[in-house]
């Protein structure tokens, strides 16, 4: 019974789909170049809403992203490319098959096998690197995380945090000497790099999600700030930084 009323909502949702595209002009005109941007948008909407904890919101979002994969379905289809039975019957045959500790005989002994057999299973079915499947327009900390997991189920991965740390220790100490003089921008910016890149990897040995972790303290930047803004009682320029910084500690409470 309640396997029926997801079938009937989603059916809801490609009938609708279907009379958009042929009775309203904006819905008409959009091609999937038109919409990418605004899928873009949407994602981070969603992604906006799981950090908040608001399900409300999550439930909105996850509505309007499904939608976006509807409308690109119906496009392809209108193309004669593919419909959205053929994108749900592709991802279920994905699914079963780079699941064989499920669908076949294979045995795991935990998350990090799954992981690696996942891995493997794209190797073979023609992918040419393990990070082929990392997409170039990630966010740049999200690339990096996504890099460091996949080269870790081939094996390429450092023993232990203490020898990550290390080499965020090396990387912090290589970057300070490009700041003499003699070193160009271009090499302090590499340098920094590696200190971002190697940071990203200690917090994966930690268990963080560096993105997360980073966006958490931008949140609670904007708050504090936005603190600062609303008591300063004057023009910001106003103001000294020793008084904005008795704003921000108040705010710290």
């Amino acid at each position: 019974m309640q396997d029926q009323r997801k079938l009937e909502a989603f059916g809801r949702l490609l009938k609708i789909m279907d009379e958009l595209r042929e009775q309203c002009p904006w819905d008409r005109k959009q091609t999937m170049e038109s919409l990418r941007n605004l899928t873009i948008e949407e994602t981070y909407e969603l992604a906006d809403a799981i950090l908040a904890g608001d399900l409300d919101e999550v439930k909105e979002e996850l509505g309007d992203i499904m939608l976006h994969m509807v409308f690109y379905a119906k496009i392809a289809d209108e193309k004669g490319a593919f419909d959205i039975a053929d994108a749900l019957n592709a991802v279920c045959e994905k699914l079963i098959k780079r699941h064989p500790h499920i669908y076949g005989d294979v045995k795991v002994n935990g998350e990090e096998d799954v992981k690696r057999n996942w891995e493997q299973l794209k190797l073979k079915e023609g992918k040419r690197s393990v990070l082929a499947g990392v997409p170039n327009s990630l966010p740049a900390m999200v690339k990096a995380y996504r890099m460091q997991e996949k080269t870790k189920q081939v094996g390429f991965e450092w023993e232990n945090a203490e020898q990550v740390w290390e080499k965020v220790e090396e990387e912090i100490a290589e970057f300070k000497e490009t700041l003499s003089p003699e070193f160009t921008q271009e090499k302090r910016e590499e340098e920094f790099g590696d200190v971002l890149f190697s940071l990203v990897n200690y917090a994966r040995f930690q268990g963080i999600d560096p993105e997360t972790a980073l966006e958490r303290v931008n949140q609670k930047f904007k708050k504090r700030f936005e603190y600062i803004e609303a008591h300063a009682g004057k023009d910001l320029q106003e103001m000294s930084l020793e008084e904005m910084d008795a704003l921000w500690n108040e705010a710290k409470k």
